[in-house]
């Protein structure tokens, strides 16, 4: 019963998330991503950008890991790559709607949804999300 209860919370959360504005944020993300995929050096991060589009849209019920429980030497040098070219603007973005929305008791669940992408718009490279 408890498992039961945590997805129509997770489907609630995200059906309101959706509603207010995830679904405008995953459009964007997914438009970046599909404008950066169009060349060929753009691709990696193209994908990361898809990355952000999924979780942007469903958050709730998610979870952000490094791969393997360990970040690789590849996935470190483009995630400050990622970092020096708006990765840190991103992250921002993400923390300060967090913490809007953690003003307020409602919106504390919605607030930390945006901690969630916020990390995962830092350093996107070499997470996984799990459900």
């Amino acid at each position: 019963h408890y498992l039961l209860l945590i997805n129509i919370m997770s489907f609630l959360g995200n059906l309101i998330w959706i509603v207010f504005g995830g679904l405008i944020m995953a459009i964007g993300y997914l438009l970046l991503g599909v404008a950066y995929c169009i060349t060929i050096i753009g691709i990696p991060v193209g994908l990361q950008l898809f990355k952000m589009a999924g979780l942007s849209f469903c958050p709730f019920g998610r979870v952000v890991t490094d791969r393997n429980g360990q970040m690789g030497c590849w996935s470190l040098f483009l995630n400050i790559l990622w970092i020096v070219f708006g990765g840190i603007e991103m992250a921002l973005t993400h923390a300060v709607l967090g913490l809007i929305f953690c003003i307020t008791i409602v919106g504390i669940p919605f607030g930390k949804q945006h901690f969630k992408l916020a990390v995962l718009a830092l350093m996107p490279f070499g997470k996984v999300i799990h459900t």
